[in-house]
């Protein structure tokens, strides 16, 4: 496939900020401003319902124009979610011995997987030492991009671990269109999405949470090619 890569400047650091900083700004911001969001989410809603109980119809430009105002708020609200998130990687968490199976589980169970796709799972390792919401962000990202970005009403999702030169390797693979060769760095940044998000929502923030969440406890993350034309492997490796 040929994707369009979209993609908003990141904004760089105060000079002599520090890291924890920013992500105190990051976080601080995006918690504020998100209070305001929700409002702007609700009013639209209140408005066709007062103006429906005073016996005006909503159609025509009025009704596009009311949907148009909850898909670009809905997306802002996303946006902000996912930068909460990866400004609290590592903190406000307990770092402990967690399971790949109950995280895997308790994802699933919470995520609205599509009726014609399937996960499988052949977890080798099973534990590893990182916070107990890190693995959760972890999994869920990126079984949402498998699924977001596939392209058929039906597929098929991998979820794999073993030992690969002392270090966990976490694969999660899928049967999607896949990701060319030169986009498999450019995919990892914050903000950046390969095709238009009136296309697919999300806020290009998931591969980034991958990332940031691997190289926080010592580890790296990578798209790996697939021999098929098809498919996509995201792998995560974490130190023993």
């Amino acid at each position: 496939m040929t994707p369009e890569l979209e993609q908003t400047d990141p904004v760089p650091p105060a000079s002599g900020g520090t890291s924890k900083d920013i992500d105190d700004f990051i976080y601080l911001i995006s918690h504020d401003v998100r209070a305001s969001v929700r409002a702007l989410l609700e009013l639209p809603q209140w408005i066709a319902e007062d103006l429906e109980e005073s016996g005006f119809k909503i159609e025509g430009p009025v009704a596009t124009s009311i949907e148009m105002m909850n898909r670009h708020t809905g997306r802002l609200d996303r946006m902000l979610v996912d930068l909460l998130t990866f400004s609290r990687v590592g903190r406000m968490q307990t770092v402990r011995e967690v399971n790949f199976n109950e995280a895997l589980d308790q994802v699933l169970e919470a995520m609205i997987l599509p009726t014609g796709f399937k996960v499988a799972r052949a977890l080798e390792c099973e534990n590893v030492i990182m916070g107990d919401r890190d693995v959760l962000t972890l999994f869920d990202a990126l079984l949402q991009n498998a699924v977001k970005h596939h392209d058929r009403t039906e597929g098929h999702i991998s979820v794999t671990s073993t030992f690969i030169d002392g270090a966990v390797a976490l694969t999660v693979a899928d049967d999607g269109p896949g990701i060319l060769p030169e986009y498999h760095e450019r995919v990892f940044g914050p903000m950046t999405t390969l095709r238009p998000r009136d296309e697919v929502e999300g806020s290009g923030m998931g591969l980034a949470n991958v990332r940031r969440i691997a190289t926080h406890y010592g580890g790296t993350a990578r798209l790996i090619s697939t021999p098929d034309t098809r498919g996509c492997q995201v792998e995560v490796r974490l130190p023993l």
